[in-house]
């Protein structure tokens, strides 16, 4: 199979951020995080380290107002830039699972790169903030991920005692899952699926 750039580069401009987003499939985990978030940058640090991508992430938003817009217009814009990136998904392995324990949590990821958006998020954190970060955004960044990559994401976090180390390993799960879902597997001709179009 030839080799094919695997990478896209968004950029989305609204009243409430501005933001430019790229990113690359077959990295070396290298990034570049620029965000008036810092809580999710430390979280986008570990998605791209674990799942070997590069990332690269300048964005400003309403703050001054909460974090919501930020965090969720970064979750929408992944999500295009894997779409465009993965093209018509020939070869690749398509289904993806990690467990990734992070001191007292225990999380699992789970992907089907399936061009069917769905979200199941099963989490409960013992705080609703970690510093100035509320966790509710946690999930409202990885529903628009799912949404715009237009995959199938699974959740579950086993158990922990610690908010940052939960959401922590979610994310590193994240990664994790996500580079075995996007891997290539030269036994796979075409696309994997039986519909012959994913």
């Amino acid at each position: 199979m030839e080799a094919v750039n695997r990478s896209a580069r968004i950029s989305r401009k609204t009243n409430e951020t501005d933001i430019t987003l790229g990113f690359g499939i077959d990295g070396e985990g290298k990034n570049r995080l620029e965000t008036d978030v810092p809580f999710l940058n430390h979280m986008l640090d570990l998605f791209a380290k674990h799942g070997q991508f590069n990332l690269d992430v300048v964005a400003k938003g309403d703050i001054e107002i909460d974090y919501h817009h930020t965090v969720e217009d970064i979750g929408i814009c992944l999500g295009k830039a894997l779409r465009e990136a993965l093209g018509d998904k020939k070869g690749i392995k398509r289904y993806g699972n990690a467990f990734v324990p992070m001191d007292d949590s225990l999380a699992q990821v789970v992907i089907d790169l399936s061009n069917r958006p769905h979200l199941e998020y099963r989490a409960a954190y013992p705080s609703t903030q970690v510093g100035q970060f509320p966790t509710e955004l946690v999930h409202e960044f990885l529903w628009k991920l799912a949404l715009e990559a237009r995959m199938n994401l699974h959740v579950i976090l086993h158990y922990g005692q610690n908010t940052h180390h939960m959401i922590e390993a979610i994310f590193k799960a994240l990664g994790r899952a996500l580079d075995e879902a996007t891997s290539i597997d030269p036994r796979v001709k075409g696309v994997p699926s039986t519909k012959g179009v994913l």
